[in-house]
């Protein structure tokens, strides 16, 4: 998958709840037909069809065509680029957050020393 564009469609792809019942669906599996996953479902083969092409696009799930028979499997390296993209911008607000905890209390300690103990501020 190409960076973020690829990490932006699994996003997208992500973003319906159907779809992503669907990924979970398939996972449980292993693999799955779409007839298989209409018939647990509320909605046309049509329409799961249609949500898995959309999930096979972004790369989330593979495709194998036997005769009239599609089966898919989930594809797990776009789960791992989003997982890393997700922990790289968590990491850099953890250490955001960590700096300013260390400002607030720098803050906290001057104002503190500038008080005489038991008085407070109106």
């Amino acid at each position: 998958m190409d960076g973020s564009r690829g990490v932006d469609r699994v996003f997208a792809a992500l973003g319906d709840a159907g779809r992503r019942s669907l990924v979970e669906a398939v996972a449980a599996r292993g693999s799955a037909t779409a007839t298989e996953l209409a018939a647990e479902r509320p909605v046309t083969r049509q329409a799961v069809a249609k949500q898995l092409s959309a999930l096979e696009r972004a790369g989330l799930l593979h495709a194998t065509r036997a005769g009239r028979e599609t089966r898919y499997e989930v594809t797990p390296e776009p789960l791992e680029e989003a997982v890393e993209w997700m922990v790289s911008v968590g990491s850099a607000w953890d250490e955001r957050l960590a700096g300013l905890r260390r400002s607030l209390a720098r803050y906290g300690n001057r104002r503190s020393m500038r008080q005489p103990p038991g008085s407070s501020r109106s």
